[in-house]
């Protein structure tokens, strides 16, 4: 006499009556395997098992739906049984087990997903596969993401305002002005152009008025120059020979270890700017660098340059400074499906924990 069915051939005999795809029920006995692991392990706690938990969800349906041309709609069959086997376990709906699909068809390597994907959340990693197209932007925004704790509010801004296209891009002098490592970490932490989208200015806007925006919005200003600027103050005073001279913003870098002079230009870049920013550099080192940290960094930002100006006029002089474009709007290379939904300024400051200064 025939014993009573197991759980999996009983899901195998009711997916033949309901006239499910062959295999279906395999599948689904499976999957509740393998989510059963993961909870009697409490491993769903942490968003690296639990992300890839969901590679393994998405590689199964990815392999069977190839294997077997099965469609779309078994996606939602499978998101209503694995519910109906686990109601308490959130993230089981059609869109989330589409989007596990997704991942596993841009991430085919599981080792990948281990070292790299899956120590980032999941809510992050569904913005990186709605909002990045190429796989290797995909691993920078990760890697990015995971370095700098970025927020998905930070994420979504940093990739809408092509954040990878920018990084490291600004013009500089690096390379025969600082030692290695520092010259290639100093020009990695530069872009170009900075884009300033919180600021509204008028195009007739003076120095003074982008300076004390930037300083209104210090938050927002923080997280565009990116990760170890630390603000310093704004018109900082130095006295030299008697005379007065004002920085318009000087910064800290805690990870390059210096001062940073940043220079602010409502007018596209002159060879003049490169000399004023030297003498800058000179007076921050003579007057508040210590022993131990590096040389101070210039950064002059324009509202345009050319490149060969600014090549020549950084050419040869012995103090680092980089020169970039600042804009108030996004890069022209956004797509336009992503523009228009940046977080307000209110959502990124309330992101980093606090309101205006």
């Amino acid at each position: 006499m025939a014993g009573k069915p197991t759980d999996g051939q009983s899901t195998i005999v009711r997916a033949v009556v309901k006239g499910v795809p062959a295999g279906y029920g395999a599948l689904l006995a499976g999957l509740k395997e393998r989510i059963r692991e993961a909870r009697v392990g409490a491993a769903l706690a942490v968003h690296h098992e639990l992300v890839l938990l969901y590679w393994d969800i998405g590689n199964e349906i990815l392999s069977r739906q190839s294997a077997e041309g099965w469609g779309a709609k078994v996606v939602d069959r499978l998101a209503a049984d694995l519910r109906a086997a686990f109601p308490d376990l959130p993230g089981l709906s059609p869109r989330n087990l589409k989007y596990m699909r997704a991942m596993a068809a841009a991430y085919p390597v599981r080792a990948f997903v281990q070292q790299v994907v899956a120590r980032v959340p999941w809510g992050h990693n569904v913005r990186i596969l709605d909002h990045v197209r190429h796989a290797r932007d995909r691993e920078w925004y990760l890697r990015q993401t995971f370095e700098h704790g970025w927020s998905r509010a930070v994420l979504v801004h940093q990739i809408e305002s092509g954040l990878h296209a920018r990084k490291g891009k600004a013009l500089t002098n690096f390379r025969h002005t600082l030692p290695p490592p520092q010259s290639d970490l100093a020009q990695q932490a530069l872009k170009d152009p900075y884009v300033f989208d919180f600021l509204g200015l008028a195009d007739d806007a003076r120095e003074r008025d982008l300076e004390r925006g930037l300083t209104e919005h210090v938050q927002r200003f923080l997280l565009e120059l990116g990760a170890g600027f630390a603000f310093v103050g704004r018109q900082v005073h130095l006295s030299v020979g008697g005379d007065d001279f004002y920085l318009d913003l000087l910064f800290y870098h805690l990870e390059l270890r210096c001062f940073v002079v940043v220079d602010l230009k409502v007018e596209p870049f002159k060879p003049e700017f490169a000399g004023k920013m030297n003498f800058y550099l000179s007076a921050v080192d003579g007057q508040r660098k210590k022993p131990e940290d590096n040389p101070t960094i210039g950064l002059l930002l324009c509202k345009g340059k050319d490149g060969l100006v600014v090549e020549y006029a950084l050419r040869d002089i012995a103090k680092p400074i980089g020169v970039a474009e600042w804009k108030t709007r996004l890069v022209a290379s956004v797509p336009r499906r992503l523009r228009g939904k940046l977080p307000t300024v209110e959502q990124l400051e309330a992101e980093l924990g606090g309101g205006k200064p």
